[in-house]
């Protein structure tokens, strides 16, 4: 490990370490604008410049160059200071003076940055050039003058996100970055390029022209739009929230945000509902919040025992288990959360869980995807494939072919290849040190058992490491599988349930419901379309809520704002109600239900990642049949608030269906 002097300061650093780190380590800040530590080199803006001894008498790029025994890094050095006023100057040259208008202003790199290092004044004074503004698509909002080529948006583009569609055209003066074409990125991770860009040549389109960044309110939370557990921090002015930020977390989601968790926040003030209603002669009907609890008193007493519970995607670990408490007060335990109809032995969670981890997913040899489509159903996830990969991992995939990417060995889509793999891949998976399969819910029902085999047959679960995995889609399903929401006849056996309770609920198949229906939501989707009586609920943005993500990590996320109107907090509706039902439950504030929650269900109890025992079911080995379509069919319409979103709408008119959209010249 290399030892060196940083402005005094003896540091010794990792093998490969650059000088950079070196100094990051001595606490001593260097400015810059193209290193980003989760992309590669490129050493393009020479503001991380520094004087080092032995060398040669210049200052040199400290992001390039490799930490090495006995340097002397010199960091406020006179020819440093001067060599950096020079490089601001150089990137101010062309920079137009957009700060009043450029919605960068507040949390710009480049205004910092010339505030702390850059002169007072500028040599030059010749004409500014122009760069014509390219088009990104519905996400990016583009003003190239401002652009300085870092070239960040590019290297994440083609390293992270796998989709090459953003490079540099033309030379010097004259180089432009532009996506391919000029059309839409066709990424579910481009989002991520706004947080990249540090100057005001990429911003959110959105959100353009909505705030400052000193007028909203920040409050840490949770992503529900799949089962990863993003965490992401919510920015709010009032009663609306305006920006969705990723937050670090190496272990979950490192500092990216899927498209859809970025911007479907605007869906948030759309549709919503604010108000409880009853529906007579076949309308819905507003009322007050006791002439609704009276109605379903009245059906709760007709149907006796009889009375179940749908969890939606959406739902916190809080409203599941209050809900649940009032059904096993009348009498019930017909509980499920899995709306759309699988169906799976859930009586081993290991055997449902996603056992690698996300971050061990990077540290996979050969990897076997089953009935997966990776990217849509769970886009960080495949960032860690991605990763795997640069590592020397060999990935196969059974079911029908995508664009996942990365190069990819299709088997077929026969689910009963799994007790059949080609020679060859069953001869890798034999001698990879950290062997992963990773099934999805397209394969689940019919291929559980058949992977299962695997397991067994490939030693998948060894000393320190367990290489079998489930892809969940929905954020509450990992924690309403440990809450019981799961039925072995899956949703099928509780269509006959005389009162029915949705919460959330909206891609149930309500036809087959013959029973009363009361649906407890946020928006106007097809859950209130179809319930006898809905009771206004609080989105994930507006509550405070526990979630079990699908490696079986505990996180909470905050309140931001309140809900609209007379809507409620989910868990607030279930403890009056069920007083009303004459069965009041053991407590009235949130951290009592936390407290009981923790008591009844231990592993609640802290947050941080569960363990579960290896203990898989013994499932029928033989598998056959087609894997079928994949779950997700439309990537940015797959919950009520997507659908309620302008921007998801557009998102997926355009980048799903490749509808064109003219946009006027600015």
């Amino acid at each position: 490990m290399p030892k060196l002097k940083v402005d005094g300061i003896e540091v010794e650093v990792p093998q490969g370490a650059t000088v950079m780190q070196a100094c990051n380590a001595a606490g001593k800040e260097i400015p810059h604008f193209c290193y980003h530590e989760r992309l590669s080199i490129a050493g393009n803006c020479r503001m991380c410049l520094v004087e080092v001894k032995p060398g040669p008498p210049k200052p040199q790029a400290s992001c390039a160059l490799p930490a090495a025994d006995n340097q002397e890094v010199f960091t406020t050095s006179p020819m440093v200071k001067h060599a950096r006023e020079g490089v601001m100057e150089f990137l101010l040259i062309n920079h137009p003076l957009d700060c009043p208008i450029c919605d960068q202003g507040g949390h710009c790199d480049l205004q910092d940055i010339a505030v702390a290092y850059g002169k007072g004044h500028s040599r030059f004074d010749e004409n500014k050039r122009a760069v014509t503004d390219k088009y990104m698509g519905p996400i990016v909002k583009t003003t190239m003058n401002r652009c300085i080529q870092c070239t960040r948006c590019v290297r994440f583009a083609e390293e992270v996100a796998g989709v090459e569609e953003i490079g540099a055209i033309f030379r010097g003066e004259d180089m432009q970055i532009t996506s391919y074409l000029e059309s839409a990125v066709k990424s579910e991770l481009s989002g991520n390029t706004v947080d990249l860009c540090p100057v005001g040549a990429l911003t959110s389109k959105p959100y353009q022209f909505e705030a400052r960044p000193w007028e909203l309110r920040r409050t840490p939370a949770i992503d529900v739009s799949d089962a990863v557990g993003t965490n992401v921090r919510l920015d709010a002015r009032g009663r609306q929230v305006l920006q969705c930020h990723p937050v670090i977390n190496d272990d979950v989601n490192e500092e990216w945000a899927t498209d859809k968790t970025r911007y479907m926040i605007d869906g948030l003030v759309r549709r919503r509902l604010d108000r409880p209603f009853v529906r007579r002669e076949g309308k819905l009907q507003p009322v007050s919040w006791p002439e609704a609890f009276d109605v379903i008193a009245d059906m709760a007493a007709q149907a006796g025992g009889s009375v179940a519970a749908v969890a939606g995607d959406l739902v916190d670990c809080e409203t599941m288990y209050a809900a649940k408490l009032m059904l096993g007060s009348m009498g019930s335990s017909l509980l499920e959360g899995r709306q759309t109809g699988l169906d799976y032995d859930t009586s081993s969670l290991a055997a449902v869980n996603f056992n690698t981890t996300i971050a061990g997913l990077e540290r996979a040899d050969a990897i076997l995807l089953v009935g997966s489509n990776l990217r849509w159903e769970a886009p960080l996830l495949n960032t860690r494939v991605r990763k795997a990969i640069k590592r020397g991992a060999k990935v196969f995939a059974i079911g029908p072919e995508v664009d996942l990417t990365y190069r990819v060995e299709w088997l077929g889509d026969d689910l009963s290849l799994l007790g059949s793999l080609p020679s060859h891949v069953a001869d890798l998976f034999e001698r990879a040190e950290r062997p992963t399969v990773i099934v999805g819910a397209a394969a689940l029902k019919g291929g559980h058992g058949a992977a299962l085999a695997l397991a067994k047959r490939f030693n998948l679960v060894r000393e320190g490491w367990n290489g079998f995995n489930v892809v969940h889609m929905a954020a509450s399903r990992m924690g309403g599988l440990i809450l019981g929401y799961a039925r072995p006849g899956g949703i099928a056996d509780l269509h006959y349930a005389r009162l029915t309770f949705f919460l959330g609920a909206d891609e149930v198949d309500f036809s087959r419901f013959t029973g009363f229906k009361v649906y407890v939501g946020h928006h106007g989707d097809r859950g209130a379309a179809a319930a006898d009586v809905v009771l206004p609920g609080a989105s994930y943005a507006e509550k405070s809520g526990t979630y079990v993500n699908l490696e079986g990590r505990v996180q909470r996320g905050e309140r931001a704002v309140f809900p609209p109107g007379d809507a409620r907090e989910d868990w607030s509706i279930f403890r009056a109600l069920s007083e009303r039902l004459g069965h009041t439950l053991p407590f009235d504030s949130l951290p009592g239900l936390r407290e009981h929650m923790g008591q009844n269900v231990p592993q609640f109890a802290k947050l941080g990642l569960l363990s579960f025992d290896w203990t898989p079911p013994s499932l029928s080995e033989s598998a056959s049949g087609a894997v079928g379509r994949y779950p997700i069919q439309d990537f940015y319409l797959t919950n009520a608030i997507c659908r309620a979103s302008p921007t998801m709408q557009r998102c997926s008119a355009e980048l799903i269906h490749g509808e064109s959209f003219a946009e006027a010249a600015e």
